[in-house]
């Protein structure tokens, strides 16, 4: 997080959730990129407004082609805060995911006619149950 002043704030002092040890640098580190991501969007907002009143002021092409250059380079930084978000998300749907591999390896020992039996008494059962 982020104060009014652009300082960076640690998010365990402004949410107090408790964040599981694993995910604390990832949370810490979003915060920071994403604070440093606004701060560049803010800095180059000011920019683009001072180098227009330059562009107006002097009808200079250059002052308009730098102007350009600030906003995709505003734009693109905006976007970059956008695939934060995505990010963040995958990694954190990637800490829930669990693979739990159970494998249950069940030996039948009789004739084909009791598997067979034991199968339709089974379905039998399972339809009842319905």
């Amino acid at each position: 997080m982020i104060d009014d002043d652009m300082n960076i704030i640690p998010s365990e002092s402004v949410s107090g959730k408790i964040v599981p040890e694993e995910n604390k640098d990832i949370q810490k580190d979003y915060e920071y990129t994403r604070a440093n991501l606004y701060s560049l969007i803010e800095k180059g907002q000011e920019a683009i407004n001072g180098i227009m009143e330059l562009a107006g002021e002097g009808a200079s092409p250059r002052a308009y082609e730098v102007a350009g250059q600030l906003i995709k380079s505003v734009a693109d930084t905006t976007d970059k805060l956008i695939d934060l978000q995505k990010k963040l998300k995958e990694v954190e749907d990637d800490t829930k995911k669990t693979t739990n591999n159970v494998t249950n390896n069940a030996v039948f020992v009789g004739s084909t006619s009791e598997l067979q039996k034991m199968l339709k008494q089974g379905f039998l059962n399972n339809k009842e149950d319905s």
